[in-house]
């Protein structure tokens, strides 16, 4: 009993010393003078000087029917398209971090461009920008992602490099989506925050790019798709994509390690360091948005502090380190499923060039679009590029499509895919109470 005292005692006094780690970092508040002329913009609903205003809306048609009214504004249209699409049905069955997890308490996709939506609309609400903008922007900027996260961009770009020589990229890819496959007349600005808005590209200020015209912002997406460096050197047109670009930074950071310890794949937040932001989701959130909007407010660029870059920095470093350099995957799963959309691709492909019309690409995907787009013919869409047409597909698919789909087609492999199921630790539990488990 009294061991048990002894260790109970320790074990409070290890917690303690925990919280009081936790503590070092505080939450911070806005500074004095900030808040005051905050409060008082928001009283006189005064706005940035540089929001984009609703009638500064480009659209690629010149529409009767997308005319903006008191009842639907010109973003909250694009808001409308957006959430109509079949794509954005799809964020909910794509992974953002961890694949292969069966496991409802983690975010998908849908969930994170909901979590960059509220971030980006509450910096963008103290700074008078325009929150239509941003939250068409953040719904729509991941409409083009591929299943399996980043590890799935990552397979279905050098399966398309290897055979053309061309880079795929979500953002790029979301665009096509919006403004190609379907054809929504979605407004510039909302497509030119989508382009722009990689997160992977942290920077300390964020300055407005020049994009002004749909002839640019064409140039833009092909220069990516030819050279996967252009991606860095792009800036957001608008200051509400700019504020749309940091806060994904923002939103997955912190989420991100919460989902970590949510599937086991680490015990707690002490393997990760701060001296500012802090290490759990509501500290970095809270920290971060402060940090922004003190530097920012009043500026024509959207900035944060060197501390707060610096700690910003080191903390994507230790997600990439002790998170995302599996991706959610255990053992060979990374090898799996790089091997698994090679074979894919290649089978895809071939329907392709041969004109099988029995293919999915042509029943599942093809034949869809045509009926949802509004303005894409099945055939016509058929007889254009092999591999874009591949890739339109693959990108189309959610996690659990495309591993059935490939259990369709390769019938023959027969390895199991998924690396933590929702019994698994029913499982172990009765291994290690002895029970004997039935095969």
């Amino acid at each position: 009993m009294r061991r048990a005292s002894e260790r109970d005692a320790r074990k409070r006094a290890e917690i303690m010393e925990k919280a009081v780690c936790m503590s070092e970092v505080p939450y911070l508040t806005l500074e004095t003078d900030v808040e005051e002329s905050i409060r008082n913009d928001l009283a006189c609903a005064r706005r940035h000087p540089l929001a984009c205003p609703d009638e500064a809306v480009v659209r690629r048609h010149d529409l009767s029917n997308d005319t903006a009214t008191v009842l639907r504004p010109a973003f909250v249209r694009d808001i409308e398209k957006i959430m109509n699409v079949p794509a954005y049905a799809r964020y909910a069955g794509k992974t953002q971090v961890f694949s292969f997890t069966e496991n409802d308490d983690i975010c998908r996709r849908g969930l994170h461009v909901q979590l960059v939506s509220k971030v980006a609309r509450n910096i963008g609400r103290l700074l008078g920008l325009n929150t239509d903008l941003i939250e068409a922007i953040a719904l729509g900027h991941d409409v083009g992602h591929t299943p399996f996260g980043h590890a799935g961009e990552r397979y279905l770009s050098a399966c398309l490099n290897r055979r053309r020589g061309r880079y795929f990229n979500h953002n790029v890819h979301s665009v096509r989506v919006l403004d190609q496959l379907f054809q929504r007349n979605v407004s510039l600005q909302t497509l030119d925050g989508v382009l722009c808005h990689n997160g992977e590209f942290a920077q300390q200020e964020l300055q407005m790019g020049n994009v002004s015209s749909f002839a640019e912002l064409d140039a833009a997406v092909e220069a990516c798709s030819a050279d996967e460096r252009v991606i860095a050197s792009l800036r957001p047109s608008t200051l509400e994509g700019c504020v749309v670009r940091v806060a994904d930074m923002i939103a997955y950071l912190g989420k991100d390690r919460q989902d970590a310890l949510v599937v086991g794949g680490i015990d707690s937040l002490d393997a990760f360091e701060s001296d500012y932001i802090g290490t759990s989701n509501a500290q970095i959130i809270n920290n971060l948005t402060v940090d922004i909007v003190n530097n920012s407010y009043g500026t024509d660029r959207i900035c944060m502090s060197k501390r707060a870059f610096d700690d910003l920095r080191r903390a994507k470093r230790q997600n990439y380190e002790i998170i995302y350099g599996k991706e959610g995957m255990n053992g060979n799963d990374e090898t799996m499923i790089a091997s698994m959309f090679e074979r894919m691709y290649d089978r895809l492909l071939t329907d392709a060039q041969r004109g099988d019309e029995s293919s999915p690409l042509v029943v599942h995907h093809a034949d869809y679009l045509a009926q949802q787009s509004r303005s894409i013919d099945a055939q016509t869409y058929l007889q254009g590029d092999p591999d874009t047409i591949v890739v339109d597909f693959l990108a189309s698919m959610t996690d659990s499509y495309f591993i059935a789909l490939y259990r369709h087609l390769f019938p023959d492999d027969e390895r199991p895919l998924f690396t933590r199921t929702y019994c698994s630790n029913l499982h172990s539990a009765r291994v290690a109470c002895g029970h004997t488990i039935k095969p």
